[in-house]
């Protein structure tokens, strides 16, 4: 028995412990007999092995009846603040088959061993338990929780559980294709996609492997056995994938998804920081620009989502508002980790474990008392973003929610050769394999040329990469002889005195509010001596870590946006431009790097071309450092810059 303290928030409702259960019956009854469509997925026959149910007109009386003297909800699954919490998500497993950078903590995760983790059959116990109680639906997460073998037959035995309308899974995509079908006849009525870029490369730079196709695929094969909307997670990260908002929304004009964006939150490990985070807001007004008929549809009371659709497109899409517009106040979620602990908000660290109690053979009634004690101790709301970054917490994917994005790889992907997957006019008969890039003409994303393409200039073959192509012009080499046709040559005047000192020698930075808005444009270079052996490599993309030279290029477009984060004394400078270009040089063994920014404000970007072109250098070097550690990183400097009092710079 538990003391003052775990029971005590139970005491209006102690007649309701030792009513006749009767009443839990008729509730199971009322959500048995609604069991269907309404979280929109597909309508399916009842199994051969499922009793017909009875038909409407014969069960309108006994409903009214039903309703009239259905029992209140459970005492266990409310709040002292009244909220009933009818939704559970049950993490099935902390592995995951992708990488990704920015979902776990530098550092890695320790994983729970196996006999630790809630087995089948203890899932299904605590499940059967919260349905008991008024729990309606039930998300499956991980980890990623189509890797769990025993998955297709968890699905089957929730989907038995009277009272449980909706069965949910929230996966990578990447086994979905081939298990959707077995989920759907097992029950499974609710799917969600993680997915957070459009893009092949920068996916595949996300989550270190491939799989971008077999994730379009899912979606594919979800809409083809008619779920109705799928949803689609989308975590939106400025300098990752805000750029990408548009692209998504146009998704939603000829495929019945639910696109989600969501505000980036803060997890232990997870390093985030506002400037990272892209608000309601600032997406919808983005999305109100192009689309400016967007139009707000009517939530349910205990949404998470503000929905939203444009006039003629099948889908919609929808904003998770956690950081900047909580819905503390209606929140109907609990969570059981894969280890058996039971958290009652996603952003608190209080947890109680169910599994030692239900291995110490606690009854049911003890288990609910427990479930009660921690429903009862949850706050009216989570403690603020900035709150939450400073508090200890688990990583986001021991929890088992959506994948939480990090620090900001590049914007610019552009140079890569892919093939992907079209999921426009899908249709149930149309094979994957013949689709290519109309997705993404449609999106107006240029198709990059081959690798292999060379550049005239010397006799030798180079390989060429330039992050930011022109659609309408020849893409140029760097060469000794190029310039930005953009930066006009001549010196420029130059300060005696350090502007970063105040009159007292201490760091400052410098006030810029009063100057004026000026185009800015800046163009540095570096070049890495890499020796033969590397060279080759690299010239014929064949080292072990993968192809370098798009690495380097990402890591330069990465490191001119991040440059006020690296070099302290740096304002953050919004960049409308960063290109970076590499040449092979053959007779030295080595890998020329020119990048370039442009920006209009009232400070420089010449500190953001030469953080570009030093840190492209650094990923070069990390790239091949296991073939050679004879490699020199040499002549970073800045080559010209345009705009600012003190007038223009080109080096001779």
């Amino acid at each position: 028995m538990g003391g003052p303290l775990e029971t005590g928030c139970f005491l209006p409702f102690a007649g309701f412990m030792a009513a006749p259960s009767a009443f839990r019956m008729l509730r199971r009854f009322l959500k048995s007999s609604a069991r269907g469509c309404s979280s929109g997925a597909p309508v399916t026959q009842p199994r051969p092995a499922e009793p017909s149910r009875p038909s409407g007109e014969g069960l309108s009386t006994r409903l009214q009846f039903l309703q009239a003297h259905a029992a209140p909800f459970s005492a266990f699954l409310t709040d002292s603040f009244g909220r009933q919490h009818s939704y559970l998500r049950i993490s099935l497993t902390e592995k995951c088959n992708l990488r990704c950078r920015y979902c776990m903590p530098e550092e890695g995760v320790s994983l729970t061993p196996k006999a630790d983790l809630l087995t089948a059959e203890e899932i299904l116990t605590l499940a059967r338990l919260f349905v008991k109680e008024g729990v309606d639906k039930i998300r499956l997460t991980g980890g990623e929780p189509l890797i769990r073998p025993d998955v297709v037959d968890i699905v089957a035995q929730l989907h038995r559980l009277e009272g449980l309308r909706t069965i949910g899974v929230t996966t990578n995509g990447i086994n979905l294709a081939r298990l959707l079908p077995q989920l759907q006849q097992a029950g499974l009525n609710a799917v969600n996609i993680s997915l957070d870029t459009l893009v092949p490369a920068k996916f595949e730079f996300i989550v270190r492997r491939k799989g971008f196709h077999k994730v379009m695929e899912g979606v594919h094969k979800a809409i083809e056995l008619g779920y109705k909307p799928v949803k689609v997670n989308c975590v939106v990260m400025r300098g990752l994938n805000e750029d990408e908002l548009l692209d998504f929304v146009a998704l939603t004009e000829a495929l019945p998804l639910d696109v989600r964006f969501i505000e980036y939150m803060p997890f232990d490990g997870n390093r985030w920081n506002f400037r990272k985070m892209v608000s309601y807001k600032e997406m919808l007004d983005t999305i109100r620009q192009r689309w400016p008929g967007l139009e707000k549809l009517p939530e349910e009371d205990s949404s998470t989502a503000k929905a939203f659709r444009i006039p003629g497109f099948q889908g919609q899409i929808s904003f998770i508002t956690s950081m900047s517009e909580h819905f503390c106040g209606t929140c109907n979620r609990l969570r059981i980790t894969a280890d058996g602990n039971l958290k009652v908000c996603l952003f608190g660290n209080a947890e109680v474990s169910l599994r030692d109690h239900l291995r110490a053979g606690a009854s049911e009634e003890e288990l609910l008392r427990i479930i009660g004690a921690a429903v009862g101790r949850k706050k009216r709301q989570h403690a603020g973003m900035f709150n939450i970054a400073q508090m200890k917490n688990r990583p986001m994917i021991l929890i088992g929610a959506f994948l939480m994005l990090q620090d900001s790889p590049p914007a610019s992907w552009r140079t890569f050769p892919w093939d992907p997957l079209c999921v426009q006019n899908l249709s149930a008969r149309e094979n994957l394999s013949d689709k290519t890039a109309t997705l993404w003409k449609r999106l107006r994303v240029p198709m990059a040329l081959p690798p292999s393409q060379q550049c005239l200039g010397s006799g030798s073959p180079h390989r060429h990469y330039s992050c930011y192509p022109d659609s309408d012009t020849a893409p140029k080499c760097l060469s000794k002889g190029f310039q930005d046709p953009a930066v006009p040559s001549g010196p420029g005047p130059t300060s005696t005195q350090l502007t970063h000192v105040d009159s007292e020698g201490r760091a400052a930075m410098v006030d810029v509010g009063g100057k004026p808005d000026t185009q800015r444009v800046a163009v540095a270079s570096a070049v890495v001596l890499l020796g033969p052996v590397a060279f080759k490599l690299v010239q014929q993309n064949q080292l072990q870590k993968g192809d370098a030279l798009a690495v380097v290029q990402l890591a330069g477009v990465q490191a001119a946006k991040l440059t006020s984060q690296l070099i302290p004394l740096c304002h953050h400078v919004a960049l409308s431009h960063v290109q970076v270009q590499l040449q092979l040089d053959s007779t030295r063994h080595a890998v020329l790097i020119q990048a370039s920014c442009r920006a209009r404000g009232p400070t420089g970007v010449e500190m953001e071309a030469l953080t570009s072109a030093a840190m492209a250098a650094l990923a070069l070097y990390d790239m091949c450092k296991a073939v050679s550690r004879d490699i020199v990183v040499t002549e970073v400097k800045l080559i010209s810059k345009t705009g600012g009092q003190r007038g223009d710079f080109h080096r001779a």
